[in-house]
Parts: C-alpha cells; sequence; structure tokens
C-alpha cells in the first residue's frame, strides 16, 4: 500500500513538471516573430533605443555627490600624468644614448621583438622599423619607421605600455635611450654610439611620415 502511494504522488509529480513545461514553451513561443526583410530573408534591424539621456538637459554635478572617495593628490595626478606631446611638453627630465638603449633593448625588448627589430609574429609583437613607402599598398607595414608621425608618440608608448610583462617599469633614461637605439636603427637618427636623446632633442626629430596625417579641425566646442 505504501508502495502504490509513492508510486501516484511519482506520477503527479511528473504529470505537473510536464504541464508546467508545456505552459512555459506555449508562453515562450507567443512572443512575437522579428520582422523579416521582403526578398531578402533576413530579420529588420531593430529600433535604435533612445537613451533616457535624452530626456536630461542639465545636470548638476554637485547635486549627485555619494559622500566617499576625495581629490587625487598633485603627486597622484603626476604619477599617471605622463603623456608627451609632440612639441615636447609633457617629457621628463632625463637622458639615453644609442649604445645604453641597445642594452636596455637586447635585455628587455629582444624576447618580443627580435633581435633585429622584425617583430615575432608567433607573439603579436610587431616588428618596429622598415616599411617607408608601404603605406599605400594593398599591405602596408606599419612601424614606428614607416607610420608613427612623432617621435613622442614611442617615448610615450614605451613609458607607458612596455615592457608587456612590467609596463610602466622603465625609468625615463632608459626610454630615451631604448628610443634613441629604435630611431637609430630606422635611419630616423644617427646611431652613432653617443647620439643621445633628451626632451628637446626628441621634440625636434622629423618623422619620415608627419604629414601623412590630417589634424582635427573641430576646436572642441561641439556640443556645447
Amino acid at each position: 500500500m505504501f508502495t502504490h502511494k509513492i508510486l501516484l504522488v511519482s506520477t503527479l509529480m511528473v504529470m505537473a513538471s510536464v504541464a508546467l513545461a508545456q505552459t512555459e514553451a506555449t508562453e515562450r513561443t507567443a512572443a512575437e516573430l522579428p520582422e523579416i526583410l521582403d526578398g531578402k530573408g533576413e530579420r529588420a534591424p531593430e529600433p535604435v533605443p533612445i537613451s533616457s539621456a535624452e530626456d536630461v538637459e542639465n545636470i548638476a554635478p554637485n547635486d549627485f555627490r555619494f559622500g566617499i572617495g576625495r581629490p587625487a593628490t598633485k603627486e597622484e595626478i603626476a604619477a599617471i600624468n605622463i603623456d608627451a606631446m609632440p612639441d615636447g611638453r609633457g617629457l621628463p627630465e632625463g637622458s639615453g644614448t644609442y649604445a645604453e638603449g641597445e642594452k636596455v633593448y637586447t635585455q628587455v625588448c629582444t624576447a618580443c621583438h627580435g633581435q633585429d627589430l622584425e617583430g615575432v609574429s608567433e607573439l603579436g609583437a610587431p616588428r618596429l622599423i622598415g616599411g617607408r613607402g608601404t603605406l599605400a599598398d594593398d599591405n602596408p607595414v606599419k612601424t614606428v619607421e614607416s607610420y608613427w608621425p612623432y617621435a613622442s608618440t614611442l617615448f610615450d608608448y614605451v613609458h607607458r605600455a612596455m615592457p608587456m610583462n612590467a609596463p610602466g617599469s622603465l625609468s625615463a633614461n632608459e626610454v630615451y635611450a631604448v628610443s634613441a637605439y629604435i630611431l637609430g636603427r630606422a635611419g630616423i637618427t644617427s646611431d652613432d654610439a653617443d647620439t643621445t636623446l633628451d626632451a628637446q632633442s626628441m621634440a625636434a626629430i622629423g618623422m619620415p611620415n608627419v604629414t601623412g596625417f590630417v589634424p582635427d579641425p573641430r576646436d572642441g566646442s561641439m556640443g556645447k
């Protein structure tokens, strides 16, 4: 008798589960199907949602304070405010020579960018030199030498993001030095061992593709 009750309860539970599944399936398939484009058999694009921000006119930041955090100190801001501009603004004090840069490159950069600065494709590390005159080809070779318009871009990127396993670990002197080595190997500056780069000399370098970029004509007033 007890066994029969267990079987009856189990049967009722199974029937309830099946009924629930059928109800959910009916509800799921009851949704309106997407519109299909005539003659294409493809779904029509969904309408672009309207952002609630479009209903907001003037936001008063002082009305939305959460009572947490604090203003950053000058020292904290200075630690991340390291962007270098083409005219030399932002380039730090320091200097480095071609010979010093060769040592830095061998110790820190060779593993990814190769002994001859040709890159290591298996690692996804790009080549650093060569490629001049290829930007209009079907397969342009974009390197520091062929593509980057300002030497400050090289300094800024190395200083901020290299080496990959320890970004930002190189000193300003080491970045100036390895920049002197890369630019010297590219024939943009001299490859003499004593060739030295600092903030002034780096800002004065003329890169091969300096005319290959169009300045942004906007004055920053858009949307005001």
